[in-house]
């Protein structure tokens, strides 16, 4: 297998506390049960025939504006009363906070020569919220946001962009990701994932694999 050159990190969630430590704040916030908000999502998906609207927010497709909509369409079905999203994303991402630890060994591991990018689920609007949190630029050299191209992780087209923008082959990334299934796609398409738990261990399996990338796992 290639040396290790490129390492392609997942942005919320890895480099921000947990999300869904922050998705619950903010429903407590709201006064949004999670059963309900369960069944505001499936309203929003058999609406739309099928296309789950978290998903399409995040390609880019729809318009927060138009996420809320749906959303708030569903809650008030499930409810039986209106609920007023607005300043959702803004709400959000004061509940979460930058991984300052994780942050530091990326800019480490910048400094040893390696190349750093950026693989992000996201959302077009909230891009001023979360670019300021870290200073992103200073060490990553690419951002692939899927808002802005169209298609989201686990579809294995954005893994592949990312590689193309980048000019390398996947056996010489290792990719952090928090998600189980987005990390089986980068290792389906022949990168080498760790799934990011805690600082701790996420930092000791990407040393294992920048030490030993035949024997990682």
């Amino acid at each position: 297998m290639s040396r290790v050159e490129v390492v392609i990190s997942d942005f919320g969630g890895v480099l921000t506390t947990p999300l869904l430590g922050a998705f619950a704040a903010m429903q407590d916030s709201h006064g949004i049960p999670l059963d309900a908000l369960g069944k505001a999502m499936q309203h929003a998906t058999q609406a739309a025939d099928g296309a789950n609207p978290l998903y399409e927010l995040e390609k880019g497709a729809i318009s927060e504006a138009e996420f809320l909509r749906r959303i708030g369409v569903g809650l008030e079905a499930a409810l039986g009363h209106a609920i007023d999203l607005h300043g959702y994303g803004e709400g959000f991402f004061s509940h979460l906070q930058p991984n300052d630890e994780l942050f530091a060994y990326m800019r480490s591991l910048r400094a040893r020569g390696l190349r750093m990018a950026i693989l992000t689920n996201n959302v077009r609007e909230w891009e001023p919220l979360w670019r300021p949190m870290l200073p992103i630029d200073e060490i990553f050299e690419l951002v692939v946001d899927s808002a802005y191209v169209g298609m989201r992780k686990p579809d294995p087209r954005i893994y592949e962009l990312t590689l193309e923008r980048l000019g390398v082959a996947p056996q010489t990334v290792v990719f952090l990701d928090d998600l189980e299934v987005n990390c089986e796609a980068a290792n389906a398409i022949g990168m080498q994932a760790v799934r990011f738990r805690s600082n701790e261990q996420a930092i000791a399996d990407l040393e294992a694999v920048l030490a030993d990338p035949v024997g990682a796992s």
